[in-house]
């Protein structure tokens, strides 16, 4: 969970949004989520146990219909959005301040993931540029006469990158790894910034698989 919604404020961000209509878990959820611009999503462990308390305490109730629980505000949890508008006022604004934190973060690792790939495809295209070139006959081949070839065909290989290749394929791979854990260790980000983060790179580990298949 993102720092703003410590010290119960998710609690007071629930009613907020309750205010606005009545809502299942799930479009809670997904509003939370466009809030903070796909960046961050709260689990159902997160909301609906806060969603039971906020019913116990008299704040929201809830009606059923086809297994879902609707949820709708009451008086008392108007009331209560009433007597804390100002923590509701000064919550909205350092929500506004973490989405742009989470933006900036996401927007780095991203233009460092795209360099890296266009780097990579780089690299490979030129492994195996020289492999082809050093692999190319220097003599002609001998001719058979007609007929089947004087022995089997062995098993086709593709090319291998050479060996001074790999090693700028690793040193490179070691400095994008460097590089974003100093962009990571240069701020004090919230575990849900570091979990966004992982999740940037589990998708350029997944981009780099489809591109080397």
């Amino acid at each position: 969970m993102t720092a703003v919604f410590s010290h119960g404020r998710l609690r007071l961000y629930l009613l907020r949004l309750l205010d606005d209509g009545p809502k299942h878990g799930y479009e809670l959820i997904r509003l939370l989520e466009d809030r903070f611009l796909g960046l961050y999503a709260p689990s159902a462990g997160t909301i609906y146990p806060r969603l039971q308390r906020l019913e116990a305490e008299g704040l929201v109730t809830h009606t059923a219909a086809g297994g879902r629980k609707t949820y709708e505000i009451t008086e008392a949890g108007r009331a209560e959005l009433r007597q804390r508008a100002d923590e509701l006022a000064a919550l909205e604004s350092d929500i506004a301040a973490s989405v742009e934190d989470l933006s900036a973060l996401a927007g780095e690792i991203r233009n460092e993931v795209r360099g890296s790939v266009r780097d990579l495809k780089r690299e490979l295209r030129e492994a195996t540029r020289q492999t082809r070139q050093e692999r190319r006959p220097r003599w002609e081949a001998p001719s058979f006469p007609p007929g089947p070839p004087p022995f089997p065909p062995g098993p086709a290989r593709g090319p291998e990158p050479a060996a001074a290749v790999l090693a700028e394929f690793d040193e490179r791979l070691a400095e994008f790894s460097a590089e974003v854990g100093r962009l990571v260790r240069a701020r004090r980000f919230t575990d849900s910034q570091l979990r966004t983060a992982i999740r940037l790179l589990d998708g350029a580990l997944d981009g780099l698989r489809r591109l080397l298949r």
